[in-house]
């Protein structure tokens, strides 16, 4: 009877805890479309109302998961839709959200907080994810090329994470940088670059990247003071969201292949000449193979990219955890990229929502092999009829240029075999980084209006490194003598450094709203402290076996350049009747790179704009859905690109081979080096105005904008009279440049319906830059400052910065034809009419900024597909073809020093001799590199719910680098600082890609 007892008592209990159980069995299911024309809402929040159960949707905008039997009420929300209460029924639930004005309500992030689109007065532009351009991307800045108007992002190469180049509205430097600022979560990065990186930004993984906000004109970029005179970009990385955990995984296949070659002679061609025009020492130099020694250098490459993500909430803190893989072969042999990346971020809020935090740590470890880019040119000049092995094993077996009188055994100045070059040298680096951020962000309870926000972050790295080159290699073969006067052969040499830079910030931010007179009131003030330290460690020179080559030690084990930048900084936005908004910033910088007298430099500005929209006279014109205008100015300053101390006299000790005799013994000297004291700040005052529409229920939507950027106290190398300074030259605030252009922008989406939208975007942009000033006082007799070093002769440079005309104008000798078009050998045209052809016949042409570049991109969605392409052009840009001038001549080819080698096939149009040097400064040489670069196109596949509606899997594929059109004569038309010598040539890349949500 007890046990009778005992079991009913027990079977009770077990029913009063398994009913509730049972009773949570609840599923809830439905579907969210767009209210106005049906389109289902892919990737909406749906969340039970108080908690964080739930669901986003799949690509049908359907979703079903469990809810406990007490939840009444679902909570449905979308970016750019308003969000939705509805009550749990039994049945299927039917959501029809509508679409907020997302141009105007969308949330941008500025300087220092954010702000809602439609508050701007500056120029800024938002790219969001969905936004990002497809494929194989290494590098962040990549994601964003083609998509911003006055925005130029050129790729520096084909080389595995080579990374690019970003000019914003042309830079506004000759001798400093010209790089923007970029900010990931509020660390803002320094341009010094890491030792063994060839970008420092491929250290971010791309997959963890949300959004980028581009800040152009000076009432957006004033805030970053004594660093916004290039820019600002600021990158968003990823957050966790409340709700149930999603995981994502991707995957990508890539595969790269060569695509243009640099046009040289084939074997049959290059017989032909030297058969021509050599003697009969030249012509018994041939051999008779035919090797094409551009396909020996290049490969097919593969690349993989993995990503594996979890996002969610525990209890109420936020989550996202990522972790990725990228290996990506270069299509140059040898080289590769294998970088391992971590992103962690928590954000938990605390005392009712009052106290929000965020940790954010992005982390990397990267392993690189750099391929030796040398061969890129030996490929171009290495004799076709030779093969590559020599048949022995002397330098490795490859075949080389000999002389047995020398004391290596090979020619002098011969080129080297390009195999050779490639696998007999081992560049390998591993570099670790890290990012990483804490910020607080409280509401005072007692004044909710006024926060109190607080940022201590840091951007760490670690790098060594080793360049081992073998003792066979010709290029290092019998390089120096050990003590005992043995030769010693190949490289053996390592590398290190270390890079920790901290940023602490503190700020006041108070939000009013005035609804008495409708109006709203931001203002911002606080102080920052950042700090950059580096260390470089200094090794010795070592041969491959170890032999350490005399008098190599460094005279210090490590140097540690540092440099400290302190602010205060303010920011006022008054947004009245919510028509007129008025905003005003201001901050003081002061850098450790300028004298006590110069450190500190004050940086304004102020922008005025005006809601059209909202008035009566606008109001009821429907096709006009937003129309605000803006007008700004603001002077930023510019510190980057400085030596950290050259206002000061610097001291450098002599090399150990350097030293002065006094009696039997030998010291170093310290020699000193040339300085500025007065060296300060170069200062750009930028004029902005801007009208901005929405056409359409903003079914169109734009800006049009002109700006006008003058830079004062410009840097430039000029003349010092003798005695008055340790150096005859020296780099001095004397200069003073003007860019002025106008940027147009469209986005639109012709076409939207319940199963196909389709969205356009282009953009246009027009810039001039012209050099005002160069010099203290007015000088009619001074040219200008020549550089921009080419291969062929000694010492010859083609490009200059002159007063009157734009930075890097081509400076070149004007090139005489006949009268069929042909250019005439060694004849160029007397411009000062003196009787001869001289240095003072040099005249300024062309240059390799683009006046014009564009951009154009367009997608389209049908049901489950999508398809689209970017396609950006440059217009009125100019290379300098150096491959072709020094190598496409009948000398270079029969070489004086009893060596041939082979080059453009240009010398067999030109017959140029190739005697004398002034051809190399021919402006035949300087050739219209204007182009229409297809950069991207991809289609895509979502399949929608899988494995039982717990996964959603979508397949795409892009081909990238697609195709050029233009009428440059070498390899590629898109090459920076206007001189193309030997570029490693963009791959085009054909990816596949996956991408899982569960």
């Amino acid at each position: 009877m007890n046990i009778k007892r005992l079991l009913f008592v027990f079977a009770t209990a077990m029913l009063a805890f398994v009913m509730p159980a049972l009773a949570q069995d609840k599923v809830v299911t439905g579907k969210v479309t767009d209210s106005k024309d049906g389109t289902p809402l892919v990737g909406a929040s749906v969340l039970v109302k108080g908690t964080t159960i739930g669901m986003s949707t799949d690509a049908t905008g359907s979703f079903s998961f469990k809810v406990p039997a007490s939840a009444t009420t679902l909570v449905i929300s979308s970016v750019s839709y308003t969000a939705k209460e509805v009550a749990i029924g039994t049945g299927n639930v039917q959501v029809q959200l509508d679409q907020a004005n997302a141009a105007l309500n969308e949330v941008v992030v500025i300087g220092y907080g954010s702000a809602r689109k439609k508050d701007l007065t500056g120029s800024v532009v938002s790219i969001s994810a969905k936004e990002f351009n497809k494929g194989a991307i290494t590098t962040p800045e990549q994601l964003i090329s083609g998509k911003a108007a006055g925005v130029q992002i050129t790729s520096n190469g084909g080389a595995p994470g080579a990374g690019s180049t970003i000019r914003i509205r042309g830079g506004a430097s000759l001798n400093a940088s010209n790089d923007p600022l970029i900010v990931i979560d509020g660390v803002p990065l320094s341009n010094n670059g890491i030792s063994g990186q060839a970008n420092p930004l491929s250290l971010i993984n791309p997959n963890d990247i949300e959004n980028f906000t581009i800040l152009k004109d000076a009432s957006a970029t004033a805030i970053y003071g004594a660093r916004g005179s290039n820019g600002v970009i600021l990158i968003t990385t990823k957050k966790g969201a409340k709700g149930v955990p999603k995981f994502t995984f991707s995957s990508q296949l890539a595969i790269q292949t060569p695509t243009k070659q640099v046009d040289v002679m084939n074997a049959d061609q290059f017989k032909a000449l030297v058969n021509k025009n050599g003697n009969a020492a030249q012509i018994a130099l041939l051999g008779t193979a035919n090797t094409n020694w551009q396909d020996q250098i290049y490969q097919t490459a593969i690349g993989t990219d993995n990503n594996i993500g979890v996002s969610g909430a525990i209890k109420n803190i936020p989550y996202r955890v990522s972790l990725g893989y990228l290996n990506q072969d270069g299509i140059l042999k040898s080289g590769n990229l294998e970088r391992t990346s971590l992103a962690i971020n928590l954000s938990p809020k605390f005392f009712n929502d009052h106290l929000a935090v965020n940790l954010s740590v992005l982390g990397t470890s990267s392993k690189s092999k750099f391929a030796n880019e040398g061969a890129i040119g030996a490929a171009v000049t290495f004799d076709p009829t030779k093969p590559v092995t020599s048949g022995n094993n002397r330098f490795g077996g490859y075949w080389e240029w000999l002389d047995p009188t020398s004391i290596s055994g090979l020619k002098g100045l011969s080129p080297k075999n390009p195999l050779g070059i490639l696998l007999q040298n081992d560049n390998r680096s591993k570099v670790q980084r890290s990012v990483g951020s804490a910020q607080i962000d409280y509401k005072l309870h007692f004044l909710p209006d006024l926060h109190v926000k607080a940022n201590a972050s840091y951007d760490i790295s670690h790098s060594e490194g080793t360049v081992k080159v073998t003792d066979s290699a010709a290029s290092s073969y019998k390089r120096f003598q050990d003590a005992a006067n043995v030769y010693k052969s190949g490289v053996s040499n390592n590398y290190k450094q270390d890079v920790s830079n901290t940023f602490l910030q503190l700020y006041l931010n108070y939000v009013k709203n005035l609804k008495s007179i409708d109006s709203r009131l931001d203002v911002m003030g606080g102080y920052e402290y950042n700090n950059y330290l580096t260390t470089n460690y200094n090794y010795a020179d070592y041969s491959s076996d170890g032999t350490k080559r005399p008098n190599s030690d460094p005279n210090f084990a490590f140097d540690k350049p540092e440099n400290t930048i302190l602010s205060w900084f303010g920011r006022m936005n008054f947004t009245i009747q919510d028509k007129y908004i008025i905003t005003a910033t201001f901050r003081r910088d002061g850098s450790s790179r300028f004298s006590p007298s110069n450190r500190w430099g004050n940086f304004p500005s102020g922008a005025f704009a005006w809601k059209m929209k909202q008035e009566d006279f606008l109001k009821d014109v429907d096709v006009i859905s937003d129309m605000k205008f803006r007008i700004g100015f603001g002077i930023t300053g510019q510190q980057d690109g400085i030596g950290n101390y050259d206002y000061i006299t610097n001291y450098f000790k002599s090399e150990t081979t350097a030293q002065y005799q006094f009696g039997n013994s030998f010291y170093q000297m310290y020699r000193p080096a040339g300085y500025y004291a007065n060296r300060k700040w170069e200062q750009t005052a930028s004029f902005n105005v801007a009208l901005d529409y929405g056409l359409f229920n903003n079914r169109v939507t734009g800006s049009i904008e002109y700006y006008n950027r003058k830079t004062t106290d410009l840097l430039n190398l000029i003349t010092q009279p003798a005695g008055t300074n340790f150096s005859n030259q020296i780099v001095a605030n004397v200069g003073d440049m003007e860019n002025k252009g106008v940027e147009f922008s469209l986005n639109a989406t012709p076409v939207r319906t319940k199963n196909l939208v389709w969205d356009f975007g282009f953009n246009i942009t027009y810039n001039q830059n012209t050099i005002t000033k160069l010099t203290i006082s007015e000088d009619p007799n001074y040219p200008g400052n020549i550089y921009g070093g080419i291969s062929g002769g000694t010492g010859n440079s083609i490009l200059i910065n002159s007063v009157g005309y734009p930075r890097g104008s081509f400076y070149a000798y004007q090139q005489v034809y006949d009268k069929a078009g042909n250019p005439i050998d060694n004849l160029f045209s007397d411009r000062n009419r003196d009787g001869l052809v001289s240095d003072k016949d040099l005249y300024r042409y062309k240059n390799p900024d683009p006046k014009v570049f564009l951009g154009l991109n367009s997608n389209i969605t049908y049901n489950k597909w999508n398809a689209g392409f970017v396609m950006r052009a440059h217009l009125d840009n100019y290379l300098y073809n150096n491959v072709a001038s020094s190598t496409g001549t009948i000398r270079n080819v029969l070489n004086p020093l009893n060596f041939l080698s082979n080059g453009s096939t240009d010398v067999l149009a030109t017959n140029f001799s190739g005697n004398g040097s002034q051809y190399y400064l021919s402006d035949y040489y300087i050739q219209n590199a204007s182009f229409l670069r297809m950069d991207n196109i991809y289609v895509g596949y979502n399949f929608g719910k899988i494995f039982h509606d717990k996964a959603n899997l979508r397949l795409g594929a892009n081909v990238q680098n697609v195709f050029v059109i233009t009428k440059y004569k070498g390899t590629d038309p898109e090459i920076n600082g206007g001189i193309d010598n030997n570029f490693y040539p963009r791959p085009r890349t054909y990816a596949l890609s996956l991408n899982l949500d569960f």
